[in-house]
């Protein structure tokens, strides 16, 4: 898997049912090829304010939003290769530039403010955007991948996503991808990505298909299933405060 540290471009996604995801795999067969790794599991660390912040504005849909998190593939061990990623989208675009060092030096620089010894343009400016929004770890959210790229363009990729799982305890990823699973999630959230055109026989398997994009935010999806979770043991405990 070649990983690109600085890009721009298009991220689209659409919500799949079971029988949605098997046609369109169908689909790509002839055009594209499933990355090296096959079916792996993505674990990222997303970073937030104390009272969340940059969640709660971008559940708001805004035109800009930005986010921060750590990201391995597979659980890491302390020198397993990590990326800390500053993620913006504007207007649909996607800008993200991270950082790639072992999964300690990240780890103990987003949990204790330890400052890797490597320094770098993207570092500093993870360091500003920490230190601006006041981030902390704040929930870990894993889930399975595929992945593929285009066999005429290695830039044109696709992502499968599912058995997406989040916890708020354990905000460290060397303690394994366990989580609960997010309720209402789809069968797969497929991910298009590209930094140019969308190859027409996608563009036609899409129509064919009937596939519109849609919207569906992990960490959003989490936090909000955590917030009616603690509403509605706030009410339990209203509740058994006026019986007793």
């Amino acid at each position: 898997m070649a990983y690109a540290n600085t890009f721009m471009r298009m991220e689209v996604k659409y919500l799949l049912s079971e029988a949605q995801y098997a046609s369109v795999r169908s689909a790509m067969a002839p055009h594209m090829t499933e990355d090296k790794y096959g079916k792996h599991t993505v674990c990222s660390i997303y970073c937030d304010s104390e009272n969340s912040d940059l969640i709660r504005r971008s559940l708001d849909k805004p035109v800009y939003k930005e986010k921060l998190r750590l990201r391995t593939y597979g659980t890491p061990s302390d020198e397993s290769r990590a990326f800390l990623e500053i993620k913006k989208k504007y207007k649909g675009v996607v800008y993200k530039r991270r950082a790639e060092l072992s999964y300690k030096e990240l780890y103990d620089y987003i949990s204790a403010g330890i400052h890797p010894a490597a320094e770098s343009q993207v570092l500093d400016e993870i360091d500003s955007m920490i230190k601006r929004c006041g981030l902390v770890p704040k929930m870990v959210i894993c889930c399975d991948r595929r992945a593929f790229f285009g066999n005429d363009d290695m830039e044109f990729r696709v992502t499968f996503d599912g058995n997406i799982r989040s916890r708020t305890d354990r905000l460290d990823l060397r303690e394994g991808d366990g989580g609960a699973p997010i309720i209402g999630q789809p069968f797969r959230v497929m991910e298009i990505k590209s930094a140019s055109a969308i190859p027409l026989w996608m563009c036609r398997t899409l129509s064919e298909l009937r596939l519109y994009p849609g919207s569906f935010s992990k960490y959003g999806s989490a936090y909000a299933a955590e917030l009616r979770q603690t509403s509605d043991n706030d009410r339990s405990i209203d509740k058994c405060s006026q019986v007793s």
